[in-house]
Parts: structure tokens; sequence; C-alpha cells
């Protein structure tokens, strides 16, 4: 007996965030639902929400059913039914979504269109769009009702700041632009100065090892990345001699797709 409690107990407790899932969705045009009021056979029916965002209910009439959740569309079902029924007890539910979608454009990934036919963040919708590696990250952002909510896709999916996620609704659109530039270029006193591919983790080391590393005639101490950000041209210095003798970590900075890594000459 004991065990039976406990494990309906246990099912009870794994069940409410399912049932808070439901209760937050908001009903939208093209929804299917199931309406029925305990023992009135009459009014136990299927109805699809028109584009008005309206549904015909017997006795009733026209009801607004768009922009209402489940719970609340029931509240309102219930009150007005009174004039008909005797304390109606009334049940709604979504049979069938088709209003929540997400949009995803851009020219670094397929347009397509996600049903959003559960709790989704965009963290979670990022994990499944395919091809990623050809979208700028940086320059993408979520749009909600026209406007920019999130901007800077990097920090989330790539740096790990799970803080920087949120929620999708329905209607949210995703651009992720086309990464136009692809490579890093190593120029000046290397071995072989050339563009690289980049990946995400590359180092500015990394980069110069993979250029044959330096000349004799190199200054390790004058290494500069430009770097454009926006309208914005940064340089920024990087002292390879620090790296090497102290172990100055802060020295090997993260490179950006389009980087350039500047090696001068020494003065002998």
């Amino acid at each position: 007996m004991k065990r039976l409690l406990m494990a309906l107990m246990i099912g009870l407790l794994l069940s409410f965030p399912l049932a808070a899932q439901a209760a937050d969705y908001v009903i939208g045009e093209g929804d299917s639902l199931d309406v029925s009021v305990w023992g009135v056979k009459e009014l136990n029916f299927s109805v699809k929400v028109r584009p008005d965002g309206k549904i015909t209910v017997p006795g009733l009439g026209e009801v607004v059913a768009s922009g209402s959740t489940p719970s609340a569309l029931q509240s309102s079902l219930a009150e007005r039914l009174k004039e008909l029924v005797k304390n109606p007890i009334v049940t709604v539910s979504v049979r069938e979504i088709t209003n929540s979608k997400v949009y995803i454009f851009g020219g670094g990934v397929k347009s397509t269109v996600y049903e959003l036919s559960r709790r989704t963040s965009l963290l979670q919708l990022l994990c499944i769009v395919s091809e990623l590696k050809g979208a700028d990250l940086d320059k993408a952002y979520l749009l909600r009702s026209g406007k920019k909510v999130k901007s800077n896709l990097h920090r989330l999916f790539i740096g790990g700041e799970v803080e920087e996620d949120l929620l999708l609704e329905s209607g949210d659109a995703l651009f992720l632009p086309l990464l136009l530039d692809k490579s890093v270029y190593v120029l000046g006193a290397v071995n072989t100065p050339r563009a690289i591919e980049f990946r995400e983790g590359m180092k500015v080391m990394e980069a110069i090892l993979e250029s044959g590393g330096f000349t004799k005639f190199a200054d390790q101490n004058d290494v500069v990345v430009r770097r454009k950000d926006g309208k914005e041209a940064l340089s920024l210095e990087v002292k390879a001699k620090r790296l090497f003798k102290e172990g100055d970590l802060s020295q090997n900075i993260e490179l950006k797709a389009g980087d350039y890594v500047m090696v001068k000459e020494g003065f002998f």
C-alpha cells in the first residue's frame, strides 16, 4: 500500500511541470479545440479557431478564443453558460496547434518555420538549426513584434552564457546572417603568411604557429590584431614574449573571423 501511495505521489509531482506548461499556452487562430461541459452532451464538441479569432459555441454564439489560455477560456465559458446550465463544469483542451510558429531566416541558414508545439528556449532552437557554421552569430538577433529582444547570439551559443537564454513566443523571428569572412589572416614576419579558415576558440599563437611561426626578424612583442567591430576598428596588442617567458596567458587572445594578425619586424 505504501509503495502504491509513493508511486502516486511521484506521478503527481512529475505531472505538475507539464500541467504548468499546458496552462501557459495561448490559443491562436487555426488551433483546434475540444470543448466539453460535464453532463451536457449537446455542449461537447470540437471546433477550429477561425481567422477572426472566434469560435461558435452552441447556445452562446460567437466567442473570442484567440489570445486566451485554455484555463482562461474555460472560466469565461463557464461564466457565460450559467444562463443555460446550472453550475457548468467546462473543460477546454487544445487538440491541434497550428498557430504557434517561429520563423528562421537569413543568409547564414536555410530559411524555415519551426512549429512551437511545446515550451522552447532560444538555446534549444539554436541546437536544432543545422549548418550554423555559416552564420554570423555576432550579428544575429531575435525579433519579437518587430523589435530586437536579443542580439549577439555568440555569447549564448558559443560562450555558454546561459543567462542570455529566453523562452520563445509565437511569431518570433530569428535572423541569422551569413558569415561573410570565414578566415583569419596572418601577415608580416611569419614564415608562411596565409589565410586560415576560422575555427571557434582559435587563439592568436595558434594562428601564428599554423603560419610557420615567427621569422628570425620578428619582434615578438610587436604583434597587433586588427579587428572590425561594427563601424569601429580595433587594434589589440599582443606581447608574445610575456606569454613565453612569464606564462602570461592573457596575451594569447581569442580570435574572431575576419581578424588580421600583424607581426612586425624588429630593428637590429
